[in-house]
């Protein structure tokens, strides 16, 4: 199968190599519901070496880097209370932690969560959190610039691999919530 994007080496749909993904988004994919097929999401094995953003793009394809997207994990915090959410923004982005995301979290403070916390509550590996098997009740914030890609390309659970996954899919994933104006630009700020 070639890749909807990029240059990859080995493409296939996600649910013929559920044995490359971590168990949650194994899971995520077996259980898949909605509008867009689960075969529609293709796995592309990938070098872990060279996963820096601009080593990645030289290496599989310079169209990439307007359809890559990041998944973070937010800490929001009010009184004693901590809230997690999963923010996904396009990489030539930031997520507007202190802005956007703190006001959906009804939070105080808001700030990316330590990794400790981030890989240990979702089963994922540092560098590789997808929103695709995140746990369980979690908000999923989803630039809409995110939503309108035909592909996105998204961590797979692991550093090695990544999924890419059609836009409007990823505004179906539970929790998933679009939001205009998630991503600054780097080194932007609103307020």
């Amino acid at each position: 199968m070639r890749a909807p994007i990029g240059t990859f080496d080995s493409a296939r749909p996600a649910p013929e190599c559920l044995d490359e993904l971590v168990a949650p988004v194994a899971d995520a994919v077996r259980r898949w519901k909605g509008d867009v097929p689960a075969e529609s999401i293709v796995y592309v094995d990938t070098d872990p070496e060279k996963a820096d953003t601009a080593v990645f793009v030289e290496h599989y394809g310079r169209d990439l880097l307007e359809a890559s997207a990041n998944c973070v994990v937010v800490a929001g915090r009010r009184g004693g209370e901590t809230s997690l959410a999963a923010c996904l923004v396009l990489s030539t982005t930031r997520a507007d932690v202190n802005g956007v995301v703190r006001r959906r979290l009804g939070a105080r403070k808001a700030s990316f969560a330590p990794m400790e916390t981030a890989t240990g509550l979702t089963g994922m590996e540092y560098g590789g959190i997808t929103p695709v098997g995140l746990p369980e009740g979690w908000p999923l914030l989803v630039d809409a610039a995110v939503a309108e890609l035909p592909y996105a390309l998204v961590g797979s659970g692991r550093r090695r691999g990544k999924l890419l996954v059609p836009g409007p899919a990823l505004a179906e994933l539970p929790g998933a919530e679009v939001v205009e104006g998630l991503g600054l630009p780097a080194g932007g700020n609103r307020e």
